[in-house]
């Protein structure tokens, strides 16, 4: 399904197809691969920074509408665990971005009754920064509007194996022992449900080590735009596209069996 010329819907979906399904109902978990800052200034030829400064007001665009739409739980794919290959300079803006993004949003999180938390490793993040992290967990835990949860040096293979190594001599592994072991590693304590719609800006096709388990059954959308020019409209296109999905999580309906 094409719509347009900056966002194109891919992986699948009933909607194209024609056929009358079941609605899949809105998401409560959405997780999104911010991708496209460094591509979308570049096209300005402006530096890579700048294209993390305007992704940043792309982020409060989607965090209004997400809570807005009734959306539950918002991740966003901040920084992985491989991007530590990038240039020096770049991760040094990265992270006084994220800095000043805690500063400024944490107030307005309060306001607006949504709690942050931030997942994946803090063992190598500046310990300033984790303290601010910390700061901001704890300002905005009773918030209930929204969770929204920062991804920052997350790795999802990384979290498979730390909860694999936690429970290798300890209590059997299980499906839900390995999820709350993983979710120990990346200090996710809130008890968040598996994607339901996970999105990726930018025009490219793959997850790139982002909730793998967690997304075990989530519907896939791809747009074409780059994350700065995400917004509304692009967020509920990919909705759209998720309400006409058929989820059986690998079962199938009474009518069809057989």
């Amino acid at each position: 399904m094409d719509i347009g010329s900056r966002t194109a819907v891919v992986a699948g979906g009933a909607a194209r197809q024609g056929r009358e399904l079941p609605c899949a109902g809105d998401p409560a978990h959405v997780a999104i691969i911010m991708d496209g800052n460094g591509r979308w200034a570049q096209k300005r030829g402006r530096p890579r920074t700048a294209g993390h400064i305007a992704g940043a007001k792309a982020v409060r665009r989607a965090i209004e509408f997400a809570r807005r739409r009734g959306v539950r739980v918002l991740t966003l794919y901040s920084f992985s665990a491989d991007n530590w290959a990038r240039p020096q300079e770049e991760i040094q803006s990265l992270m006084m971005l994220f800095r000043r993004y805690l500063a400024s949003e944490v107030p307005r999180c309060v306001e607006h009754d949504i709690r942050l938390t931030v997942i994946g490793r803090r063992d190598r993040l500046a310990p300033d920064l984790v303290r601010a992290i910390e700061a901001a967990e704890a300002a905005t835990g009773r918030c209930r509007a929204l969770q929204l949860r920062l991804a920052v040096d997350y790795s999802a293979r990384e979290a498979i194996v730390a909860a694999a190594d936690a429970l290798r001599d300890g209590e059997p592994v299980t499906r839900a022992s390995l999820s709350r072991a993983m979710a120990e590693a990346i200090h996710d304590h809130a008890g968040t449900p598996d994607v339901d719609l996970l999105i990726r800006t930018g025009g490219e096709q793959r997850i790139s080590d982002f909730l793998l388990w967690e997304s075990a059954y989530a519907e896939l959308v791809f747009l074409r735009c780059l994350w700065p020019d995400f917004g509304a409209e692009d967020f509920e296109t990919a909705i759209a596209e998720f309400g006409g999905r058929e989820r059986r999580f690998g079962g199938l309906r009474a009518a069809s069996a057989g």
